[in-house]
This record gives structure tokens, sequence and C-alpha cells, in this order.
């Protein structure tokens, strides 16, 4: 074996081994990313659900949306008041006040209170509904289809089709909307936490045509309004509606309603 051939090799190949190190390293610090240590910070403070229910691309979207000063530090619906104090200390400011909310299906046109058309067989995907006769089986063209797209949607494990209906459990719930984004019907609304009481019907339909369709549905006959004291209750398109910053929960509306279809919730 030629010595000076295994001392040149050796030579060569250390040679190059510091060249590589010598380019990767300038190259490491001429292209090196400064990190923001209040972003990675809050990126730290957040769930890490990744929902998107913040209105940003995921929890590193909202990150460094809040580091820069574009989101608000309370913006995480799946943290709630607890991650946006928390937020709020990394930031140095004030966190302000939040309400917690809530998904819910404006609709209880079940399987016993709701008319059927005929008999539906074929893909069980809400959104598929859209191509067959009236949008669905039931008689309202405006309730619940009740095939779960919103129950595959929900990251969260917070809702579940019960008797043909789908229904939240605001326990589990998080307000990251996904099911109000999954559901073609617009059923599904995000309202206060502590609601007692709420609107469980869409239809628009006239009264004598809401009727025939369900035994639950709003009829828009205005009693529930006319016995507000605090004028939460309005009426447009024959369906009633509350605006929460007025409702003072006193039950008036639900007691008044002939359908049943103001709950307390």
């Amino acid at each position: 074996m030629n010595i000076t051939g295994v001392l040149l090799a050796v030579v060569v190949v250390g040679g190059v081994g510091l060249f590589i190190g010598l380019f990767l390293g300038i190259a490491a610090i001429k292209f090196k990313v400064e990190v923001d240590e209040k972003e990675e910070a809050v990126l730290a403070a957040l769930p890490g659900n990744n929902c998107g229910g913040c209105g940003f691309p995921g929890c590193s979207g909202l990150a460094a949306a809040i580091a820069k000063g574009e989101a608000a530090v309370n913006a995480c619906p799946v943290g709630g008041e607890p991650v946006g104090k928390v937020i709020a200390g990394i930031m140095g400011v004030e966190a302000g006040e939040s309400v917690r909310m809530r998904a819910y299906v404006q609709c209880q046109g079940d399987c016993d209170k709701v008319t059927l058309d005929y008999e539906y067989s074929g893909i069980e995907d809400c959104r598929m509904l859209s191509f067959v006769p009236n949008g669905g089986a039931k008689s309202c063209s405006y309730g619940c289809l009740g095939y779960g797209s919103c129950v595959k949607a929900c990251p969260f494990d917070a809702i579940h089709v019960e008797n043909g209906v789908a229904v939240v459990d605001k326990e589990k719930c998080k307000a990251c909307g996904k099911c109000v984004e999954a559901c073609p019907k617009n059923l599904i609304s995000l309202i206060p936490y502590d609601a007692k009481y709420a609107v469980a019907c869409s239809s628009k339909d006239k009264g004598p045509v809401t009727m025939k369709a369900c035994s639950a549905g709003c009829i828009g006959c205005q009693l529930c309004k006319k016995n507000c004291a605090s004028e939460a209750v309005e009426i447009t398109d024959f369906n009633a509606t509350i605006d929460y910053e007025k409702c003072v929960s006193c039950g008036a509306c639900a007691g008044k309603c002939p359908r049943k279809s103001i709950v307390n919730i």
C-alpha cells in the first residue's frame, strides 16, 4: 500500500470536510431566522389544537399575529379566559373581558316532531343531501338533516346526533366554529355559554307551512316579542331571534311561545 496515497486521501477528505463545515457555518449565520421570543412564549401558552377557530392557520399563525399586535391576546376560543390572561402577561397588556361561547343547533325537529316526505337511502353526509329533492327527506327544508357532518368536523367530540338532530355538549364545546362551517343548513351558531334560552328553530316558512312540517317549529306569531320586557326578541322572516346583549333570561318569551320553539337550555 502506498502511504503517500493514503495520506493524500486523508488530506483531501479532511479538506473537503473542513470546507463544507465552514460553508454551512457561514450559511447558518447569513440565513439565520430571528426568533421572536414573545411569539415562542405565546405559542407555548396556546393549547395546540390547531383548530383554526381563531381565524388564523393554527396556533402558530395566531401566536405570530398576537406577537405582532394583529390579534387580541384572548383570541383563542379553546383556551378561553385562562389562556388569554397568560398571554396577556407575556405581552404585558391587559387581557380584557371575554365571553365564553358555545355552539348551539337551532333545530329540534327530531324524528318525533318532524314529518317526512320520503325515505332517504344513500350517503350519510349532510352536505351531499343538497342534491336530493327538498334538500333532504324532512318536510322542513330548514331543519337538521341528522347525518352528522358537524359531528365529523368537531375536534372535541362535543356534538352528536340524537334522534335525528345534532345536539351540542356545551361542557365539551370549545366554540372553535368547525361545526358552524360544516352545517350546510346554517343551523349552528355560537351563543354565550351562560345563555338560558334559545330559539330552537330556523324555519323561514310561513306559519301554516311550518305547522304541517314540524310540531315544534316557529310560526312567527310574535307573542314572544310582545311579551319580552327587555325588547330582546325580534321576528325576521317568520322566525324569532334573541339579542343576548339585551336578554335578561326572564323566560317570558319561552313561557308564551305556543309552539315551544323557544327552549330553556
